[in-house]
């Protein structure tokens, strides 16, 4: 039997938690460990819980969904606890900075039930989640708030292939687009993604995204 995803609820609504919850504990794969709050309970419960993925609204009191997401991210015994960020506008202008900080992707609240369930699944298994139709306009958007782009010595362990995919990544392609831009089969795609990902110590495709434009290999702007 299938060990449940185990999800955590971070929310100042109790509301939206109980929508939330209602939804997921619905789920045969996924279970509701805990709520919390604000962002210091988040953080508090991440550690006693242990969940595979975290709820996270942006906004909340003591402590926002950005630092608490820092926290959980950067704590040594979070291992492989993913966050995606829960927030009210598809370009909420906390968004990249939020993927920035380790969160695995974002969704609207008011995403279709089916897209919230999808999302929950998608990052246990290391995939970002952005919503959809926004992803390359969103990124573009933020990366160019973000700090300017340098080259970095980090870039030479890559191969001149793996570069070449890390960018299409960076401009919001999946492993199947990539394939058919490179003329390669999506699991030779997906494995130079992989391999990215290792040699650069990336969480996800969040990470990798992200690093793409800091790294100097995609600018804001390049529609690809």
């Amino acid at each position: 039997m299938t060990t449940a995803i185990r999800v955590l609820l971070a929310d100042d609504q109790a509301l939206v938690r109980a929508g939330f919850r209602a939804l997921l504990d619905a789920q045969a794969d996924i279970e509701v460990v805990g709520e919390a709050a604000d962002g210091d309970e988040a953080v508090e419960q991440a550690g006693t819980l242990r969940p595979d993925v975290v709820l996270m609204d942006i906004r909340m009191p003591r402590l926002d969904g950005l630092e608490a997401t820092r926290r959980i991210v950067d704590a040594p015994d979070h291992g492989g606890v993913r966050v995606v960020m829960l927030t009210t506008f598809e370009l909420d202008e906390y968004v990249f900075e939020a993927i920035r900080s380790g969160a695995s992707g974002f969704l609207v609240k008011d995403a279709e039930p089916e897209e919230l369930l999808r999302a929950v699944r998608a990052v246990v298994h290391g995939d970002a989640l952005l919503s959809p139709g926004v992803t390359r306009r969103l990124i573009q958007e933020f990366a160019a708030r973000s700090r300017v782009p340098a080259v970095t010595a980090v870039l030479g362990t890559l191969t001149e292939r793996e570069r070449e995919v890390m960018a299409l990544v960076g401009i919001g392609l999946s492993n199947e687009e990539i394939a058919r831009r490179l003329v390669v089969s999506p699991l030779t795609a997906k494995t130079h993604v992989s391999r990215a990902m290792v040699k650069l110590g990336a969480r996800d495709r969040a990470q990798l995204v992200v690093f793409a434009y800091e790294s100097g290999l995609v600018r804001p702007g390049w529609l690809g």
